[in-house]
């Protein structure tokens, strides 16, 4: 990979992960909710899950789209249906008092399955592959695999800690639930795009 491609590849790893979506919105829910402590294996289900998505579309799950069409259709039902429970999830989330009690932020295994029904990270997959590894031989994929796990790093712990220091301003049980309503309102906006593409 040439210094050229190398440096537009981060820019544009960067850009995707840092801009907020829905595994950001639901970093900084987390975040406000339960405390950075907590949300770590959230944050790692996130900054591995997503490049592992990544280094499958790069070596061949993409031509299950070209193979079967139906299959794109039906993972997005899935994850429209999937990001509508979990904005409830967030707008229902329990008071920090409680939190301990019966909170509970999603695990690693949770955070890394919801990769697969997520369809920011379905559109930053594709469009990373086919832009930066079209060739999609291993090196190439390995590539962007890599500089998703670097970046991600900065973005799961940036909109975690935003989310851990907007605590302090939602110790009220009524501030912390507008927030959680906010983000949950948020968390479907991101649906926007999927549901109404822009027309070209």
């Amino acid at each position: 990979m040439t210094l050229d491609l190398l440096t537009a590849l981060v820019a544009f790893a960067f850009v995707t992960v840092i801009t907020p979506g829905p595994n950001n919105l639901m970093l900084m829910a987390s975040g406000a909710n339960f405390g950075f402590r907590r949300t770590v294996p959230h944050m790692l289900g996130v900054g591995l899950g997503f490049p592992g998505m990544v280094f499958l579309v790069g070596i061949g799950v993409m031509q299950v789209f070209d193979l079967w069409p139906a299959s794109y259709a039906i993972l997005k039902t899935l994850s429209v249906a999937y990001l509508l429970y979990l904005a409830w999830k967030i707008a229902h989330a329990t008071p920090p008092r409680e939190v301990a009690a019966e909170g509970r932020p999603l695990t690693f295994l949770q955070s890394v399955a919801f990769q697969w029904v997520n369809p920011k990270a379905w559109s930053m997959a594709l469009s990373a592959i086919t832009l930066y590894a079209a060739s999609r031989d291993l090196a190439a994929v390995l590539w962007v695999v890599g500089i998703y796990v670097a970046v991600s790093v900065i973005s799961t712990t940036g909109w975690t800690v935003l989310g851990q220091q907007m605590r302090r301003l939602l110790k009220s049980p009524a501030r912390l639930r507008i927030f959680n309503w906010v983000m949950a309102a948020l968390l479907v906006a991101t649906l926007i795009p999927v549901l109404w593409p822009a027309q070209s």
